[in-house]
């Protein structure tokens, strides 16, 4: 029997594969894989297609496989579940991994992109600045929790906080001092961490040609341009640019039935964190289109007028969302909007 397709259900240690031939009947089933076996096992197969879900570690897996001819394909794990509890009950990882090796096999199936290890190096230099950005919010909230403990009740505002915070350290009393004292100390440093990693972030945007060419967009920084490319590289798993909006989650919801089409708020599906940066790049790119008379200033002020401040925002992002796709598609033969 040829073994078609094989899907995988990833682990820390012991992985579950299952495998079906042409007819669709299980070939291999091996519910219990040692993590150190697993490539071993892969490597005798003959080339087919390989199913994954996108989680930790599957970029790697995914590189590797790819390595002895196979053909891999990952999902988002909510995409595989209608697949494991049709008519089943219970779930574990034999079950994961049967829906897997079905679900990679259907026509509609939505596809996670392999990332290179370039990809992933910068998504790295991303991902531990958030993480500083969080520990510095947290780090402001505890001094706004800990001094209002005092009757000291200070605003949101982070720079409000760093300066009162300042002012009244030396009249608070004994350990009181210590703690708020360290606590600004720590401030400072995950302000100090978050420079230095925008620095690195900036670099690569520099070094990258296509990032430079998507900080051409208004609302487009080094970080959102940089981000971007290290998440979807050149585009081509997308095929317009409503695809990857809508991926995104920068499209609204439908709930439309009976020919009536109905549309709600934005899905907010996807990627949480280039969904972020493209709505602060619209806030920056709204706010100066007051100053500016070029189409798209103009074009997101009568958004503004007309269906107000949050709606021009999100529509500013989508649309840079969409030029975004057609400046990776299309390289150096994307025109700027006259």
């Amino acid at each position: 029997m040829t073994i078609v397709t094989v899907g995988i259900d990833l682990a820390k240690n012991v992985f579950a594969v299952h495998g079906v031939d042409e007819a669709g009947k299980p070939a291999l089933v091996r519910p219990e894989v040692p993590r150190a076996k697993l490539l071993e096992l892969i490597a005798n197969l003959p080339a087919c297609l390989i199913g994954m879900e996108a989680c930790s570690g599957a970029h790697y897996w995914a590189r590797e496989f790819a390595k002895f001819g196979h053909t891999v394909r990952m999902m988002a794990p909510k995409f595989v579940v209608p697949y494991r509890m049709s008519g089943k009950r219970g779930k574990n990882d034999a079950a994961d991994a049967a829906a897997i090796c079905e679900a990679v096999t259907r026509p509609n199936m939505r596809f996670v992109p392999v990332k290179s290890i370039e990809q992933q190096s910068h998504l790295f230099v991303h991902r531990a600045r958030q993480g500083y950005v969080e520990q510095r919010t947290a780090q402001i909230n505890r001094i706004r929790g800990l001094l209002s403990e005092l009757g000291i009740v200070l605003p949101l505002k982070a720079a409000t906080v760093r300066r009162e915070a300042h002012k009244h350290l030396e009249d608070l009393p004994g350990w009181c001092n210590t703690v708020v004292g360290d606590a600004l100390s720590e401030l400072t440093r995950l302000d100090e961490r978050i420079t230095e990693y925008d620095k690195y972030i900036a670099q690569s945007a520099k070094d990258d040609e296509q990032a430079r060419q998507l900080m051409q967009l208004g609302g487009v920084g080094p970080t959102t341009a940089s981000a971007i490319v290290a998440t979807v590289g050149k585009g081509h798993d997308f095929t317009c640019g409503r695809q990857f909006c809508a991926w995104l989650g920068l499209v609204p919801g439908q709930y439309s039935s009976g020919g009536k089409q109905r549309l709600g708020r934005i899905t907010k599906a996807g990627d949480p964190y280039l969904r972020t940066l493209l709505i602060m790049g619209g806030k920056a790119m709204l706010s100066a289109a007051k100053n500016k008379t070029d189409p798209v200033s103009r074009w997101a002020l009568s958004v503004q007028e007309r269906r107000g401040y949050w709606r021009a925002v999100v529509a500013i992002a989508a649309k840079n969302a969409r030029m975004c796709w057609a400046m990776l598609q299309q390289g150096e033969g994307f025109k700027m909007p006259a």
